[in-house]
């Protein structure tokens, strides 16, 4: 079953990928390894889950920006390398969470895009991970996603 199908028996879908907000590139490939920017809850051009996890926004709602963020990874992959066929697994996941003062629960948040991963790419989706706490992410979102995937060559 394709990313694209068990994404939809989710309800979900693959957004367009996101442009980068700076002066970069949204992926960056060396040897086996692609290195994907971080990326936000962004759905079309816009922040959809922005403010601190626990002063503005709930758990639960950083989940969903989590999710939302972990579905533009897989945009960005889908589009770097034309699908999904190259991609052997995600290797690891840093997961920055915008945080009230006194929150300590940013692996929670994170498990929404750990989760989505391990849905929709099964066992490649197996990963190290991180997560972070800040006071305050670009474009005040919730979540920032950075991701490192190990590739097949091309044939």
């Amino acid at each position: 079953m394709s990313v694209e199908s068990k994404l939809a028996d989710l309800g979900l879908a693959l957004p367009q990928p996101p442009q980068p907000l700076g002066s970069y590139t949204a992926t960056s490939e060396a040897g086996d390894l692609l290195f994907i920017s971080g990326q936000l809850p962004l759905r079309e051009g816009r922040v959809i889950f922005q403010g601190r996890v626990g002063e503005v926004l709930t758990v639960e709602q950083g989940k969903q920006a989590a999710e939302l963020a972990a579905l533009n990874v897989l945009a960005q992959i889908r589009h770097y390398l034309g699908g999904f066929e190259r991609l052997d697994h995600i290797v690891r996941v840093e997961g920055h969470v915008s945080s009230a003062e006194g929150y300590f629960d940013q692996p929670a948040v994170i498990n929404g895009a750990s989760d989505l991963f391990a849905a929709v790419l099964g066992e490649k989706a197996g990963h190290a991970r991180s997560a972070f706490s800040h006071n305050q992410l670009p474009a005040n979102a919730a979540v920032v996603l950075v991701v490192i995937a190990k590739i097949r060559p091309a044939q």
